[in-house]
């Protein structure tokens, strides 16, 4: 792609999250969710490979529904009372339409079809960007309007997505497929407890953003898009493995790693709100998802010689970490004694 164009479509990501998240007017975080998918459709399309344009014709189908449901539902709720701020959305109506269109951007179960195969049809570095970039506008804005909205009907989509998330991703043997299937489950323990501590659920979304970022960042690095492929990373990349290793596992939310932190905090803060048994429903249910964290884990720990001719080039080619990624994995695992820094703020 034209270095000059990739650069308009990056100020353009840039310029719309920022109008989304800046906004008290629907009509400006409407234009700001549009620019947003405008922006990235050629960075999904760019290497015109036909799985690439299916893709990006998926996306832009259901992200255009979402955006003109955002729009139906503030309409619908200044027609009723006179408001076109995003904190006075409390017509019923509205707030059901609101949900759902929301649920649509960010991939929330039932809503979660397109995610997983838009994902598969993208490059690894946009992958990133739809994982964790695209889905903080929209997740702002469920932010600003969580006490109008309905918490069943958020704890039903949450359970839901926990329970899809993990349970359609274990068969899977792409690593696209099983990081989108990761975020819809991870997106269901944002949307659990955003009601009732919406600062938790931010802090949550930013300890998956920096997990996923190393996750898709190493790799990217080692060029695997199927488990098959991290088999043989070990003697290639052993500390870059290793890292990725940990991170996973840290994704599962194992302890004593950086994602046991959030999840811990969300089954607090649900027991607080006498919820124990919700809670301890999610909890069973990130179960599944830890069965295909732990064999992607093992998938990087394992070590098997090159099947073919050519990849014996790359045999025993040890290639050092570099500064960023040791960062990122360093934070994605270790952030867990900070965490009496972390609680006095929620």
């Amino acid at each position: 792609m034209n270095p000059q164009a990739k650069l308009i479509f990056t100020i353009s990501l840039l310029l719309g999250t920022t109008i989304t998240i800046s906004s008290n007017h629907w009509i400006m975080a409407w234009a700001g969710l549009e620019i947003n998918t405008l922006a990235v459709l050629p960075l999904i399309s760019k290497s015109h490979h036909p799985r690439a344009i299916e893709a990006a014709t998926k996306y832009f189908l259901v992200q255009s529904a979402a955006s003109t449901l955002v729009l139906f539902s503030s309409m619908t709720n200044a027609w009723h009372t006179g408001q076109w701020d995003i904190s006075q959305m409390t017509h019923p109506a509205s707030c059901l339409i609101l949900t759902t269109a929301i649920a649509m951007k960010l991939g929330l179960a039932p809503f979660h079809f397109w995610f997983p195969e838009v994902l598969q049809g993208s490059s690894l570095p946009v992958g990133l960007l739809l994982s964790t970039a695209m889905k903080f506008p929209p997740l702002t804005l469920l932010y600003m309007t969580s006490p109008s909205l309905n918490p069943t009907l958020l704890v039903t989509m949450a359970i839901l997505s926990a329970a899809l998330g993990g349970w359609m991703g274990l068969n899977q043997t792409q690593t696209r497929k099983i990081l989108a299937f990761s975020s819809i489950s991870h997106l269901g323990w944002m949307t659990i407890i955003i009601a009732y501590s919406p600062k938790l659920a931010l802090m949550n979304f930013y300890f998956y953003s920096l997990m996923t970022m190393t996750v898709f960042l190493s790799l990217n690095s080692m060029k695997a898009l199927k488990l098959s492929t991290l088999m043989t990373s070990w003697t290639k990349t052993p500390a870059m493995s290793a890292a990725l290793m940990l991170t996973l596992l840290s994704l599962a939310g194992l302890p004593p790693l950086t994602g046991f932190l959030p999840k811990w905090l969300i089954i607090q803060e649900l027991t607080k709100q006498e919820m124990a048994p919700t809670a301890t429903i999610i909890a069973l249910l990130s179960l599944l998802s830890l069965f295909f964290y732990l064999r992607f884990a093992y998938c990087t720990a394992i070590t098997l010689p090159p099947h073919t001719t050519n990849s014996m080039k790359k045999w025993q080619v040890n290639k050092a970490i570099n500064p960023m990624m040791a960062t990122l994995s360093t934070m994605s695992i270790m952030l867990l004694p900070i965490s009496p820094l972390i609680l006095p703020t929620l």
